[in-house]
């Protein structure tokens, strides 16, 4: 994606419709003062000669971005190809915390090393979306770390508990005698922090964060900064068609994911949530959009063919178009014609071994537990034949070991 930047031939009412595409808040007049701001502040910082400064935070829960998380990373590609300054900013001290906003019980607390780990290849994941010329990496840990507990007094201070219990997950969890963890509170005035610590103009999240966003807004004007625009953007759901896209859940598309699983993972999706993909994670324009969803509901278009050009558009996003054709090309002759893929992994067998170990070791499960289930549930196939004893073992013979619909190893004997 080539970085242009127009901000003297673009006109303040064009950048903010750009801008604000695709955004939604829950509350229209939340996004008519935002609007109205944004524009306020783009006015401003042309008069100034200078770029906006915006940013989005990510926390390190786990080692992928998602589809999930390339909706605020294309909008903060939208503000560098205006000319702004984008700002990535990696959570690796508010994931210590764990953000609340779309949980109903308590996020596991990750350790330092965990998340260092998490964390280690986020900027080059982003950078498949983001200009690295037009923008910057930080870690909040670098102000984080820094304060107090006399600043972090001075934080709470401008806010009442009454106002964390009306967020609907607290509220649900304090009806319903579920304990809701002091820590758990910290994590809306932390995040809120990062906009003091780097004095920023937007910030961009997810609808469920609207909260944490406008307190970033409230600490701005405690410490004497004009406060920031807000501006959040629809979760998207996940492969299940049903829940929000989540690492925890297993649900998730990464975007640094291999070509195939990518085109495979997007193939699996209902029908019925291909629209949501159409507008949030492609390039395509409203337009093109619109003409897609009118070919759909006039049978023009037959859903299957619709799917198969989210998939490579997907994936050309982040592979580019000969990943994408060859990607579509084994999931035809893989998944439609069942037949097996040109290139596989090799997994030298030395000897016999249990099929739970080999699934491990061969990289296709993450535990022998996982392994057992995989088995059970019948996801298991050797030469394209069902395997359904957990404990069976495995000869040091040459094979084809299957798990799920896209993953596949070519065992050989010998070491």
């Amino acid at each position: 994606m080539p970085n242009t930047t127009h901000t003297t031939d673009t006109t303040i009412d064009e950048q903010v419709a750009i801008l604000m595409d695709g955004a939604e808040f829950g509350d229209d007049q939340i996004k008519e003062a935002m609007t109205r701001e944004l524009r306020a502040r783009l006015v401003e910082a042309r008069a100034q000669g200078r770029p906006l400064r915006v940013y989005c935070g990510y926390d390190a829960t786990r080692p992928d971005l998602h589809l999930g998380h390339s909706i605020t990373l294309r909008k903060l590609r939208q503000f560098q190809d205006l000319g702004h300054e984008a700002i990535f900013v990696v959570g690796d001290f508010t994931t210590r915390v764990g953000d609340p906003s779309d949980h109903d019980g308590l996020r596991p607390q990750l350790s330092r090393e965990t998340i260092a780990a998490n964390a280690q290849t986020y900027a080059q994941q982003a950078n498949k979306i983001l200009d690295p010329a037009h923008g910057q990496v930080r870690y909040n840990s670098e102000w984080l770390e820094e304060l107090n507990l006399g600043d972090v007094i001075q934080i709470a201070g401008n806010f009442t508990v009454q106002q964390f219990l009306a967020r609907d997950n607290f509220q649900a969890r304090y009806q319903q005698g579920a304990p809701i963890w002091l820590h758990e509170l910290f994590y809306a005035l932390l995040q809120g922090y990062d906009a003091v610590a780097l004095q920023t103009d937007v910030q961009i999240g997810a609808t469920e964060q609207l909260f944490n966003l406008l307190a970033g807004r409230k600490l701005q004007e405690a410490f004497g900064q004009p406060p920031q625009v807000c501006i959040t953007f629809p979760v998207l759901v996940g492969t299940d068609g049903r829940t929000r896209m989540s690492k925890s859940a297993g649900n998730y598309i990464g975007i640094a994911e291999a070509p195939e699983v990518i085109y495979g993972k997007v193939m699996s999706l209902p029908d019925e949530v291909m629209v949501d993909y159409f507008r949030l994670v492609t390039r395509w324009s409203r337009d093109e959009v619109a003409a897609i969803e009118a070919d759909l509901a006039a049978g023009r278009l037959h859903p299957m063919a619709a799917k198969k050009r989210l998939a490579w558009e997907i994936v050309d996003c982040y592979h580019g178009a000969e990943a994408a054709g060859a990607a579509a090309r084994r999931f035809e002759r893989v998944h439609q014609r069942g037949e097996l893929p040109d290139e596989m992994p090799h997994f030298a067998l030395t000897g016999p071994m249990p099929l739970p170990d080999l699934l491990v070791a061969a990289g296709l499960c993450r535990s022998k537990s996982q392994g057992r289930r995989l088995v059970q549930q019948g996801g298991v196939r050797l030469d394209g034949q069902p395997v359904d004893e957990v404990d069976w073992v495995v000869p040091a013979a040459e094979a084809v070991l299957q798990v799920g619909k896209r993953r596949f190893v070519r065992l050989v004997p010998g070491g």
